[in-house]
């Protein structure tokens, strides 16, 4: 079986109403059509690299050749995880959990997006918080850091939620222009003391040595 030599296909992360999980190659077709359809109004970038800004086949494209990167890529020293996040049975967005040197830092890191119809309903905070229970209890993270830009409002106000702490700013270019991104970082104590999504982690065991563990 093909988890035999990438457990990671049977790692589960489930929430309330969420389920995490590496899609099969079909579902990353449901994916890459909800990228297609919309993740932010075409007046706004909240990423830094604006690979939404092209046509909806070459959004769907994107997320297509990310999450087969991201598969090809990977090493226990430096990973990236993009967990399709399935609501019902269908893809809403996609949440990923990242680390370098992960065994000496005990540190991860988070990014997401959440096609545009599904915004607004609270997803995005339950889909982080499950992130940081595979973070915390699965990995025994000692830490999570996140960045949003200036004007990332919604972003920002999961991270506060959650229990984030400020930590810096930093200038970086988009579409051309100077923009302010928000550093934040989550210490394990904050995020006990925030921790209220229940969440539940399966199929982890034969996974810990592609994390560095």
């Amino acid at each position: 079986m093909l988890t035999d030599f990438w457990p990671l296909f049977g790692l589960r992360i489930n929430t309330p109403r969420l389920e995490l999980r590496l899609a099969t190659d079909d579902e990353l077709a449901d994916l890459a059509q909800v990228a297609a359809d919309g993740v932010h109004e075409a007046d706004r970038m909240p990423f830094l690299t604006p690979w939404t800004d092209g046509t909806p086949e070459e959004r769907a494209r994107a997320v297509l050749q990310f999450q087969w990167r991201q598969r090809a890529e990977w090493r226990p020293d430096h990973w990236g995880l993009p967990f399709t996040v399935f609501h019902e049975g269908r893809p809403l967005g996609v949440q990923e959990i990242s680390a370098r040197d992960f065994a000496v830092r005990r540190e991860v890191a988070t990014g997401s997006w959440l096609g545009l119809r599904h915004q607004g309903r609270g997803f995005g905070t339950e889909m982080r918080a499950a992130a940081l229970e595979l973070a915390f209890v699965g990995l025994a993270a000692e830490e999570c850091v996140s960045a949003a830009f200036e004007d990332s409002h919604a972003s920002r106000e999961v991270s506060r939620r959650l229990g984030y702490r400020d930590d810096g700013v930093a200038r970086k270019t988009r579409r051309g222009r100077v923009v302010v991104e928000h550093r934040l970082r989550l210490t394990r104590e904050r995020w006990s003391a925030h921790r209220r999504t229940a969440a539940s982690v399966t199929g982890l065991e034969p996974c810990l040595p592609m994390f560095g563990r």
